[in-house]
């Protein structure tokens, strides 16, 4: 028995042994393999002695716009620094990226990029140099952009003051500084394919959807991402929490409580204010001071293809926006009853709520009160109170709502120094019961807290 037991024993760790190098060297293939696919090619510069390319005006313009879909000068322009010239930090889950120089100064720019080694970075994620980018630089959209989009863009960067500006490192977490992992991800979920066009739409429409899929990457923003960073498109544009902000769907499942028309989604783009909707926040609205800047027709077009997504003609939509309507013109909010969807929230929460609502809020969100009543949104039809989390309106409460320089959009003072965190956690639970009618967000306590000291 005792000398079975031992051959058995030493059967067992053979095993172990061999299942162990088998591992082995399945992970040696596999980073070989990575190594293998991370050998991309440089590209040669262009010429010291050349002189820039002799764009023609219109490429250059219609590139300026197009950049402006891309809100290119969101990553690539720091709020402090020269246009063009990178320096913007970009929190990720897996560390802090900084947005490139992309200035046609030749020794820290893209100044000795060809157009082929533009367009293989664009499409492709591969610097001049040979070395992947990470896809927070977002090709995986952009790899969608059409040949003539891919030249205007070149056209226009290249056309830029030349900035001498060096790229900060990156701060990235073991194992992510490896660039040769990259090449794995695009393996994974990189798909080179030029946008097909649905012959069953129009034009504009077919516009609308390249540019939103594309040079756009809206889905950048409104698509959940999976362990690895890479959009789930399975749920493509539905929503997700994103740099502590809830950026909202833009389908079926949209949390807004009126149907958009066109024209008040062409606005909203433009100028990042919809009375009947939402005013613009946070990333958004550098996104809209952007879309400010591009062509109208192609904002007009991109607000056609998010229109017939997001549905919003169905009869359980329709009953809610009536009753949201219906509470919106009451007038005060504070007359408004807390609904039965809170009978489970503490009624001493509700109360301080309201109190509080009534201190801060309500001489100008509630029509009615003041000569300058009606010149903030009414809350019954604000997109924020129904969105699925509360991240989006503890932002704006706490920060507020400070238009961009030179912008004459909508101001909202911060109350993150004047509200404590039972205050806030008090406004947002009777918000939520009376103005939207909701049950109430779970674990908001927590979300309160987790909401201190975001960038």
């Amino acid at each position: 028995m005792v000398k079975d037991s031992r051959l058995s024993h030493q059967a067992h760790r053979r095993r172990r042994w061999r299942g162990g190098a088998l591992a082995l060297v399945v992970a040696g293939l596999l980073v070989l393999v990575l190594l293998v696919l991370a050998q991309r090619p440089a590209i040669p510069p262009t010429s010291a002695a050349a002189p820039s390319p002799g764009f023609d005006r219109a490429t250059i313009e219609r590139g300026a716009r197009l950049a402006a879909v891309g809100s290119c000068a969101s990553c690539h322009t720091a709020s402090d620094g020269a246009p063009w010239a990178g320096g913007v930090a970009l929190a990720t889950p897996f560390g802090t990226l900084h947005g490139t120089n992309v200035s046609p100064d030749r020794e820290t720019g893209i100044g000795a990029w060809t157009e082929a080694a533009f367009v293989r970075a664009m499409r492709e994620g591969v610097a001049r140099d040979g070395h992947h980018l990470y896809p927070a630089f977002p090709y995986d959209h952009f790899t969608h952009t059409r040949d003539d989009d891919l030249h205007a863009l070149y056209a226009f960067l290249m056309t830029r003051d030349p900035v001498h500006a060096v790229a900060a490192p990156n701060e990235l977490t073991f194992p992510f500084g490896f660039r040769a992992l990259v090449a794995g991800w695009k393996l994974l979920y990189l798909r080179r394919a030029a946008y097909v066009a649905d012959p069953a739409r129009g034009a504009e429409w077919n516009r609308g959807a390249y540019l939103v899929q594309s040079l756009g990457h809206c889905g950048a923003c409104h698509t959940p991402r999976n362990a690895l960073g890479a959009d789930r498109r399975e749920r493509g544009l539905s929503g997700v929490a994103a740099e502590g902000w809830y950026v909202p769907a833009l389908n079926a499942a949209s949390p807004s409580p009126l149907p958009w028309t066109l024209d008040e989604l062409v606005a909203y783009l433009r100028t990042g204010s919809a009375p009947n909707h939402a005013v613009a926040g946070g990333p958004m609205q550098q996104v809209v001071e952007n879309l400010a800047h591009a062509s109208q027709a192609d904002v007009h077009a991109i607000a056609v293809f998010v229109l017939s997504r997001l549905e919003l003609d169905a009869p359980q939509r329709q009953a809610r926006a009536a009753a949201a309507q219906e509470r919106a013109d009451q007038g005060a909010l504070a007359t408004l009853p807390a609904r039965s969807v809170a009978s489970g929230v503490d009624a001493a929460a509700l109360r301080l709520g309201a109190a509080v609502y009534d201190g801060a809020c309500a001489r100008c969100h509630d029509v009615g009160r003041n000569v300058s009543s009606n010149g903030a949104l009414r809350l019954p039809i604000a997109v924020a109170v129904y969105d699925p989390d509360p991240r989006s309106l503890l932002r704006i409460v706490r920060e507020g709502i400070v238009p961009p320089p030179l912008s004459s959009g909508r101001w909202m003072p911060a109350f993150g120094s004047t509200l404590t965190d039972d205050q806030l956690v008090a406004l947002l639970t009777w918000l939520r019961a009376t103005a939207a009618a909701a049950p109430p967000w779970p674990d908001l306590r927590q979300a309160v807290l987790d909401s201190k000291g975001k960038p």
